[in-house]
């Protein structure tokens, strides 16, 4: 048996101070998991369950801290925003996982950007249709080198930001997730079995905002370092 069209090589995510990679299997996205965001686009954050959408593997984009992205503004928009996140990475199998052994499934943390079509995505919104032309599309998913929890820790706390151009856009801290890390993990694995190579973008802090042809974002977490992109 041949394969009548050739496979795509995996995505794979370097780990920060080694040779090795990650391949890339799913991406879960949270959505409005930070109090202040959820309010500024014109929801009430009372913590009901979390929800999620997820973006294709081959979205996400590799990033290195020494190499800025050249990341191509989309088409079919004239609302490109940015989303500064932490990203969780799955390490290990398992579903049903119990909340107090969370911890235990996530290999590794990385810096992501979860870039939007916010037109688009508001559109669909309005019609009660799915987002995908808003946030599954072709670079929508920048990620930096993975670190090991063994190495960084987990995250309970811990400065993230994001500056465009150098104006500070977002400036937040874990702690003011509304669902943390181990809470997210519990809960979505109830829903999806969760494979190594799964990436979880944990959501966005306040501050989004549209960038264009030109503009230079910067996007760090704390314990994990900074990250660059050009908007071309």
């Amino acid at each position: 048996m041949a394969f009548v069209f050739t496979p795509e090589a995996p995505v794979a995510v370097p780990v920060a101070g080694s040779s090795d990679e990650i391949a890339v299997r799913r991406v879960y996205c949270v959505g409005r998991n930070y109090a202040a965001h959820a309010r500024e686009m014109g929801f009430d954050p009372d913590r009901e369950p979390p929800f999620f959408f997820c973006k294709p593997d081959n979205a996400v984009v590799p990033v290195a801290y020494d190499r800025p992205l050249e990341l191509r503004y989309p088409a079919e928009t004239e609302n490109y925003h940015y989303e500064a996140e932490l990203v969780a990475v799955i390490g290990k199998s398992g579903e049903n996982v119990p909340l107090e052994q969370a911890l235990d499934y996530v290999w590794g943390y990385a810096v992501g950007l979860d870039m939007t079509r916010r037109d688009l995505q508001m559109k669909m919104r309005e019609m009660g249709r799915p987002w995908e032309i808003g946030k599954a599309f072709d670079e929508s998913a920048p990620i930096g080198p993975i670190h090991r929890a063994s190495e960084v820790g987990h995250f309970e706390k811990g400065g993230l930001w994001l500056t465009v151009n150098g104006e500070t856009r977002q400036k937040s801290d874990i702690t003011h997730l509304i669902w943390s890390v181990a809470e997210t993990v519990s809960y979505l694995s109830r829903f999806f079995r969760l494979e190594p190579g799964d990436l979880i973008y944990t959501g966005t802090p306040e501050g989004v905002g549209a960038v264009k042809r030109g503009d230079t974002i910067k996007v760090g977490v704390e314990r994990l370092g900074e990250l660059t992109a050009k908007i071309v």
